[in-house]
């Protein structure tokens, strides 16, 4: 967890876009997924209510911001910035070289549709080329704008507002929510589950990421699955593309392992994976606290993984640099269009962009 998300915050005293019920480096979104089934799950077990507040810390990302943002729409829907951090401090020390900072190597924008029924995720690939607003940098500082600016950086220099504020740049949307996951918590939460079950097409073989898999079905531990979501240069092209087609489908995966878990008849496995994923996460301060994360889980309970639309914002190969990717400017504004008005996103808005060609690799 970063510096920035433990400093001084003063708590936001209004509601954004309006939930139907009151309102997670996991490589992938489908953290939130987990700490909503536990959480409601958990709702009516008052002994286990301080001891998960106290895991709970969040960053003040409407203080950081303040109001010049985009609108917020009251119509129903709720858009959610989940974050996957790359710090390799500490426990997460296991995954690579501690390089001082950490950026964003999973980023995806949740759309949950009005009625909470459905959700569309849109994947933001880290080596993004975008136009970087200039940020606070969480410690009373600023950081200035950058052009041709890596996705990633927005987190690395600014933390979690700074990617807060790139994303609503990006895309016109104003953000209601922020959770961030990380490695050490990603993989504590697939074994507390009891793993995740995939099937491979083909046989996935990464020596970056430890990962060793022949074609067939799996249940992968926690280390297993991190390897699975941060596995690059073995799938597809080799490019960020491929690894978050992979993202994509584990977390379907993931979100059936939760519907499926069962915890409701074990109180002391509710608990411990209650306790596991609110020490995962660190949530915006409007989701800081049980009740408030009960009360956001509940809005997203009944969502399953066939009612998760997953797209990747359409890039091209940047012609300057093969190893970035530079959005297609008209096709996605078609897709941000789209969620802003809490509409489905069009097929024509991710044909002919670049996928890094891993699709069906893994399901």
């Amino acid at each position: 967890m970063s510096e920035q998300n433990k400093s001084g915050r003063i708590r936001a005293t209004g509601r954004r876009r309006k939930p139907v019920a009151k309102g997670r480096r996991a490589a992938t979104a489908a953290a939130w997924g987990a700490a909503a089934v536990v959480l409601v799950g958990g709702s009516g077990l008052g002994y286990v209510y301080f001891k998960l507040n106290g895991n709970l810390e969040g960053v003040d990302i409407n203080g950081q911001l303040g109001k010049d943002r985009p609108e917020n729409v009251d119509n129903g829907s709720m858009d959610i910035l989940v974050l996957g951090s790359d710090s390799r401090s500490g426990a997460n020390g296991a995954y690579g070289r501690d390089e001082g900072a950490a950026r964003s190597d999973t980023a995806m924008v949740v759309h949950v549709y009005e009625g909470h029924e459905k959700a569309s995720v849109v994947s933001v690939p880290r080596d993004t080329l975008i136009d970087r607003p200039a940020c606070t940098d969480g410690k009373g500082g600023t950081v200035a704008a950058e052009h041709r600016a890596m996705f990633n950086t927005a987190y690395e220099v600014g933390g979690p507002a700074c990617a807060v504020k790139t994303v609503e740049a990006m895309s016109g949307i104003r953000m209601d929510h922020y959770i961030e996951v990380d490695f050490t918590g990603f993989t504590k939460l697939i074994d507390r589950l009891g793993g995740v079950e995939i099937t491979t097409t083909k046989a996935i073989k990464d020596s970056k990421s430890h990962l060793d898999l022949e074609p067939g079905t799996h249940t992968l531990d926690g280390e297993q699955s991190l390897g699975l979501v941060r596995t690059r240069k073995s799938v597809g092209d080799g490019s960020d593309l491929g690894r978050i087609q992979l993202q994509q489908a584990f977390m379907k995966a993931f979100i059936e392992q939760v519907k499926s878990v069962g915890v409701l008849t074990s109180p002391k496995k509710l608990l411990d994976l209650a306790d596991t994923a609110t020490k995962a996460i660190t949530p915006d301060s409007e989701l800081d606290s049980v009740n408030e994360l009960m009360g956001f889980a509940k809005g997203l309970s009944g969502i399953g993984a066939k009612d998760v639309h997953m797209v990747t914002l359409p890039v091209e190969y940047d012609p300057r640099d093969p190893n970035r990717v530079v959005p297609l400017e008209a096709q996605g504004r078609q897709v941000w269009a789209a969620l802003k008005a809490d509409r489905e996103i069009p097929a024509s808005a991710t044909r002919n962009a670049a996928t890094g060609q891993a699709q069906g690799l893994v399901r």
